[in-house]
């Protein structure tokens, strides 16, 4: 799973896609948890979680 940024979401399903050759869930964060998790690839807000 990957906590992303906006800018970050693409690069984090294209791993998924690649690592387990299956589409990726995404997920938008609650307010709460934008607030208190970073970007798995930088140090920005996160607002998405991608999964397997």
């Amino acid at each position: 799973m990957y906590n992303t940024c906006l800018e970050h979401v693409e690069l984090a399903m294209e791993i998924i896609i690649d690592e387990k050759e299956t589409a990726p869930i995404i997920n938008q964060l609650t307010e709460d948890e934008q607030l208190s998790t970073t970007c798995a690839f930088c140090k920005n807000n996160a607002i998405y979680s991608i999964s397997e």
